[in-house]
């Protein structure tokens, strides 16, 4: 599991006073691209974009401007193109949301989908226990 840390700004606080639902999906699109800046080869990184195709956010407990929060990264799968993931957004233990989200592997130069290699997917998936 890849921990990404996660900074709240008071740009981020709504009109209720916690953390606004939009802002959420910055933080899994820095968390999952962080991610994959961390397994990949950085060759693999050059060559190739995410663009996400799909979020389903499931909100648990509000977030607020002092809390330290770490997004939780899992790639579930690839599939051709396309790579699934789970972000879990904590405060400690205590879950704030989850999230799945489908994503797209885009050919940096033509931007059109791409496969990763095999080797690049062993990397960036994470082994089932």
């Amino acid at each position: 599991m890849f921990r990404h840390p996660i900074a709240i700004s008071p740009g981020d606080i709504d009109h209720m006073g916690h953390v606004n639902n939009s802002v959420y999906l910055r933080w899994v699109q820095d968390a999952v691209v962080d991610y994959w800046r961390s397994v990949a080869p950085s060759e693999a990184v050059a060559k190739h974009l995410w663009v996400a195709l799909k979020h389903e956010i499931t909100y648990r407990r509000p977030t607020f401007l002092d809390d330290v929060v770490v997004a939780e990264v899992i790639a579930e799968r690839v599939q051709g193109a396309r790579a699934m993931f789970s972000t879990i957004v904590k405060r400690g233990e205590e879950v704030l949301a989850e999230i799945h989200s489908s994503w797209c592997c885009l050919d940096a130069d033509t931007q059109r989908p791409a496969r990763l290699s095999r080797d690049v997917v062993e990397r960036f998936v994470q082994p089932r226990a």
